[in-house]
């Protein structure tokens, strides 16, 4: 398990010298022929760029030497960069502030707040609580405020509107 630890924070840092952030990193395939699945993004002060298949491109090629070097990592990997898409995931606990008042959907573990598994609003933000714990705050579309701990969120992605 470190070593996957260490690749992942390697990606991470190398992906971030790259002046891209690391939205996601999958590990798929089997051991043999491990499939690494990286989403990445660019910074919020630089998002209205976007990332476009020469940005893929270009992080592929910059990592393809390191991974080939690297120690815990088969040598038949498969590496597939992309762009995090309409439904960009929010992972991290900056996702949340990042993209605070925009729609966003949360799938729950199991029924969130005695609703649905799955709730859609605009986000209004994250909370924590006295002791750490941090949840999401959405506005539903009746009007209702909700906040649901992280903790019973299973994923959580922007909803993309069509004009």
């Amino acid at each position: 398990m470190r070593a996957v630890a260490d690749v992942e924070r390697g990606i991470e840092i190398k992906v971030a010298d790259l002046g891209f952030e690391l939205v996601e990193l999958r590990w798929a395939g089997s051991s043999r022929r491990p499939v690494l699945q990286l989403r990445v993004d660019r910074p919020a002060e630089a998002a209205e760029e976007g990332v476009n298949v020469d940005d893929c491109a270009r992080i592929s090629r910059e990592l393809e030497p390191w991974l080939d070097e690297h120690g815990g990592l088969s040598e038949h990997y498969v590496l597939e960069v992309s762009s995090p898409g309409v439904d960009r995931p929010l992972v991290r606990s900056t996702d949340f502030e990042r993209f605070r008042g925009k729609r966003i959907a949360v799938v729950g573990k199991r029924v969130l707040l005695a609703r649905s598994t799955r709730l859609e609003g605009e986000l209004l933000g994250l909370d924590k609580s006295l002791d750490g714990a941090e949840a999401v705050r959405l506005c539903l579309p009746d009007g209702d405020e909700v906040v649901i701990p992280r903790s019973e969120i299973r994923k959580a992605h922007l909803v993309f509107t069509w004009k």
